[in-house]
């Protein structure tokens, strides 16, 4: 009794008379939606890696520092405003250095190096680490302790032998760990020195030497280069493949690079936040938004009236670009949502309102129209800080909400990444069943989670899978389409109530059907 997977037996050809077991698989298929919340950036850093996209944490790029396109405020500033899920690319302008320190022997009077140590990644977190040779816990061996402050210290333990020997293995516990015991270093690499004496176990050493790279950083360095293979590519186009689904070039305030932005977020299905210089005004910032061209849904621009946040860490007020924020926020928000009148976390005021000169309706209009938005307090829902138009950058009325962008390449990005399964079935039946159920399922749950749908009553969706669009002479050539209608559920930007009252007033209450 044979078993075997479906498709494995050709069951018009057996010979031999036996009972013939086929696997099948469920037929009902299901697919659950991407990620919606990560959130890409590019910035510089004090620690890290250079021009690679990786799961940023609140110390990934060193401390908080008083800089433009720091990317441990910007990640500061995202956690505050509920943004967790951060994929980050540290740029630099190619000076960046590693800090490293010589690791002496007792020899005197001049100490001979056993080994070196150098940070792991560039940076002036590198000067900060620090490393010391002791007596191991065995008898006649050494201990290798590496520290950075405030975290826990890596410690190399019982390395035993003596001269060249010894050195060489500290060397090959920093880089290859000691096996059992615990894994490399993270915080520096060791490469063999000279001395063939004992360690000097009195000393303390600190490494030295480490530099950021970003006394000259541009936005042409946030933007980068693309290039074929994660290896050479840089800047923005690191995130390629990151499943970010909102990108933030941190303080990128250059409108001619905006038609680059936006062809790269198309291409990956992101939401760029971008912001005009600081200090202009919503005038300024439409006319840059024309003179650029890029009139695209991919892309939504901010008013250059920055906003003040309380750096904590340096105990300083600073004003940093309104992309930072509303990004965040964005990439926090479910993606069939607007961030108009949403409260921003972290905003203590702005450049217009430490002024004392709050945007007038007329003004709130000028914005909408010039396909802006703008950080300002109030609110219509109240005294907070928080967008104001939820607008993109298109001119297109039936697309110029964040929700478009945002639940259009949602939806998408879960399909492309649902139906590979595709490619090579035959075309029956079945293969058009299972596909377009798996869809509808999909989009049913969408519409009950109230993402989509028509508060009028009508159909939120429909998915055409047969032969009426896929006639023979396309099925001949290979092809299968599916034609997919999903009904977004409008924004409402505009509460409109008609006050009658009077004397003379009659009541009219509606009947309760």
């Amino acid at each position: 009794m044979p078993v075997y997977e479906l498709g494995a037996l050709n069951t018009t050809a057996l010979a031999a008379p036996d009972v013939y077991i086929q696997k099948v698989p469920p037929r009902t298929l299901y697919i659950n939606g991407v990620p919606t919340d990560i959130l890409g950036m590019v910035g510089i850093g004090s620690w890290g890696p250079v021009n690679a996209s990786i799961l940023a944490t609140p110390d990934t790029f060193g401390p908080v520092t008083v800089r433009g396109h720091d990317l441990a405020t910007a990640i500061a500033v995202s956690a505050q405003n509920g943004a967790q899920n951060i994929r980050a690319v540290r740029v630099t302008d190619g000076t960046d250095a590693a800090a490293s320190a010589a690791i002496l022997d007792v020899t005197t009077p001049t100490a001979g190096t056993g080994l070196t140590l150098t940070a792991f990644y560039t940076g002036t977190v590198g000067n900060t680490l620090n490393a010391a040779v002791a007596t191991g816990t065995k008898a006649n061996t050494y201990k290798l302790t590496i520290q950075r402050p405030n975290y826990t210290a890596e410690v190399f333990d019982n390395i035993a032998g003596t001269g060249a020997a010894l050195w060489s293995a500290m060397v090959s516990a920093v880089n290859n760990g000691q096996s059992g015991i615990r894994g490399p270093s993270r915080l520096c690499a060791a490469t063999i020195g000279t001395s063939i004496a004992a360690p000097d176990t009195t000393k303390t050493y600190t490494l030295a030497g480490g530099s950021d790279g970003a006394a000259t950083i541009t936005d042409t360095t946030l933007l980068g280069t693309d290039g074929t293979t994660p290896a050479t590519r840089t800047g923005m186009y690191a995130l390629r493949g990151s499943g970010a689904q909102v990108l933030n070039l941190i303080e990128q305030d250059t409108p001619t690079d905006w038609p680059t932005i936006v062809a790269f977020a198309e291409s990956e299905g992101m939401y760029a936040v971008v912001a005009d210089a600081a200090g202009a005004d919503y005038a300024t910032t439409s006319s840059d938004l024309d003179t650029a061209g890029a009139d695209d849904p991919a892309l939504k621009v901010m008013v250059g009236d920055w906003v003040y946040w309380l750096d904590t860490v340096n105990g300083v007020q600073r004003l940093l670009s309104p992309a930072t924020f509303v990004a965040a926020e964005i990439a926090a928000t479910a993606p069939h949502l607007s961030s108009l009148n949403k409260p921003l976390a972290g905003a203590i005021g702005t450049q217009r309102t430490s002024q004392n000169q709050p945007y007038s309706l007329a003004e709130i209009g000028a914005v909408a129209t010039d396909r802006l938005d703008v950080v300002t307090n109030p609110c219509p829902g109240g005294h907070y800080f928080g967008c104001r138009t939820g607008r993109n950058a298109s001119s297109d009325p039936t697309r110029n909400g964040d929700n478009y962008t945002r639940l259009t390449n949602y939806i998408a990005l879960t399909l492309a990444a649902s139906y590979g399964w595709v490619i090579g079935q035959p075309q029956t039946p079945d293969l058009r069943r299972q596909a377009k159920s798996s869809m509808e399922s999909f989009l049913a749950t969408l519409e009950a989670q109230g993402m989509i749908g028509d508060p009028n009553g009508g159909a939120a969706f429909s998915v055409v899978l047969d032969s009426t669009n896929n006639p023979a002479s396309r099925v001949a050539l290979g092809y299968m389409q599916a034609d997919v209608q999903v009904k977004y559920l409008g924004i409402v930007w505009f509460f409109l109530v008609n006050l009658e009252g009077g004397q003379s007033v009659t009541v009219q209450i509606p009947n309760a059907a």
